[in-house]
């Protein structure tokens, strides 16, 4: 075989070889997103440690039950990556909101930065995304803020400092308290309603109305608004 020939055969061998991994890709990538959907499904409704890599893979019809393994790496860097998916999209919802109002040159009152931290967060048509996040961040919270990286919860974090400059005065601490409870709220509130939507199988009347997360909107600003009337010992300081 001349030299010229060979090489020709390999260069034919080459481009067939990246043409199979080409056609491959678009099959990897949906057994990926695949298996992302049903971990997220999963992780849910029984939490990230009920929940083992095996029943994953089976749930997401891979026969592979390394699966997991062969996508992700481990069932962390699955987790890790369910994580970013949500909060970046969180994240970048609640900042082109935020970027709209200081250009207008707000936000001006507790509810318009209220509705910031609300509305982004609740999808109609996502059912799982921040049940998985208040449960883990109950259980593994240090998981969760490394993924954040300190960078995608920036928008979160400008609403917490508009926040401390709209709200009527008080202590340092009752304030800090003030945005704990706010926190916790928005978090357990807008998970409960995912749970219920999740539910296809009856009406949920309260969730299934627009007002519901209006009357959301008002009571978490009446929260953060609402007058203190503390013993001056039981204030204490930061």
């Amino acid at each position: 075989m001349h030299l010229t020939e060979r090489k020709g055969n390999e260069k034919i061998a080459l481009m067939v070889r990246l043409q199979t991994r080409l056609s491959q890709e678009p099959v990897r990538s949906a057994s990926a997103d695949q298996i992302k959907a049903v971990a997220l499904r999963l992780f849910a409704e029984r939490g990230v440690d009920g929940v083992t890599v095996r029943e994953i893979a089976t749930a997401a019809g891979q026969k592979n039950h390394g699966a997991v393994g062969y996508y992700f790496g481990s069932k962390e860097a699955l987790v890790r990556e369910i994580i970013l998916d949500g909060v970046i999209a969180i994240d970048q919802r609640r900042n082109a909101l935020l970027d709209r109002l200081e250009s207008e040159g707000g936000p001006r009152a507790v509810r318009e930065v209220v509705d910031v931290l609300i509305f982004p967060a609740a999808d109609p048509d996502d059912h799982y995304y921040l049940r998985f996040i208040v449960m883990l961040t109950m259980t593994h919270r240090d998981l969760m803020m490394n993924a954040l990286e300190n960078r995608w919860n920036s928008g979160y974090q400008s609403c917490l400092d508009h926040l401390r400059r709209l709200m009527p005065p008080m202590p340092l601490v009752l304030q800090n308290q003030r945005l704990l409870f706010m926190g916790a709220a928005l978090g357990a509130v807008l998970a409960a309603r995912q749970q219920a939507m999740a539910d296809s199988s009856r009406l949920h009347p309260v969730w299934d109305s627009p007002a519901s997360l209006e009357h959301f909107a008002q009571s978490l600003t009446a929260l953060l608004e609402a007058p203190f009337e503390l013993p001056s010992d039981l204030v204490g300081s930061e």
